[in-house]
């Protein structure tokens, strides 16, 4: 059952969460406080804000979507209807929610629908090699 729950779903709420107010103050400014800053050999000053970081979570999160897809189980039709639930919710958000339309939000949505392609795409291929022809 969890299975079949995409994990797309954690950026979209921790977006939520940062939009609502729930991660620091401010709402969505609070996406642009800096989570890591780091001196670097160069003497150049490396930073990663609340956006950033979570842009880098979901691509690590399409990384097992993908490995995911590769299973065979049952649950995986369920996991690709999800997630194209998924984008959909982050299309609808991003139209006609105000505050949804930024940047960090485009890329989400844009790995999003990676996510969905990728996955159909992962699945149709790897049933094309399960297919065994008994003569």
């Amino acid at each position: 059952m969890f299975n079949a729950v995409p994990l797309m779903i954690i950026p979209f709420i921790l977006y939520n969460m940062a939009m609502f107010g729930l991660m620091g103050s401010g709402g969505l400014p609070a996406l642009q406080n800096d989570m890591f800053v780091l001196s670097m050999i160069s003497g150049a000053i490396w930073s990663m804000s609340l956006g950033d970081l979570l842009i880098v979570v979901a691509l690590a999160i399409l990384f097992f979507e993908i490995l995911r897809a590769t299973q065979q189980s049952g649950t995986r039709l369920a996991n690709h209807m999800l997630s194209m639930l998924v984008f959909i919710a982050f299309l609808v958000e991003f139209l006609l929610v105000q505050d949804a339309a930024t940047q960090v939000f485009f890329i989400l949505m844009m790995i999003a629908l990676i996510d969905v392609i990728g996955g159909f795409a992962v699945s149709i291929r790897t049933a094309g090699r399960d297919v065994s022809i008994g003569l």
